[in-house]
């Protein structure tokens, strides 16, 4: 019995090692954890942007204010993170971006 509560502390304590290490690791490059965070969420969120601009031509109004609004947060989530962290994305961030400056586009010349 003692045993198997010694391999639960040492798991526990090896967890608290491990998330302590990434959070000195993230303060070392330069980051807060909170922007780290929503990196990482806006990377999702990235992936479901470019598969909506690849997949819908022309969207509704509607679905343009969403698309514009998520997009604005993923821009400012990738803005508080080296590029370094992203690399890997640039070409879905470029799409992404282009489909935002359409829309942009065409709502101002609609607006006119």
């Amino acid at each position: 019995m003692s045993a198997l509560l010694a391999i639960v502390y040492i798991l526990i304590f090896c967890i608290f090692a491990l998330a302590l290490y990434a959070v000195l690791q993230i303060k070392l490059f330069g980051m807060k954890v909170k922007d780290f965070w929503s990196f990482i969420e806006a990377n999702q969120m990235l992936d479901k942007l470019y598969r909506f601009a690849k997949q819908y031509e022309r969207m509704n109004p509607q679905e343009q204010i969403i698309y514009l609004s998520e997009a604005e947060k993923i821009f400012r989530a990738f803005d508080n993170v080296p590029d370094a962290l992203w690399e890997d994305e640039y070409e879905k961030y470029k799409e992404v971006l282009a489909k935002y400056k359409d829309i942009r586009m065409i709502r101002w010349a609609s607006q006119k």
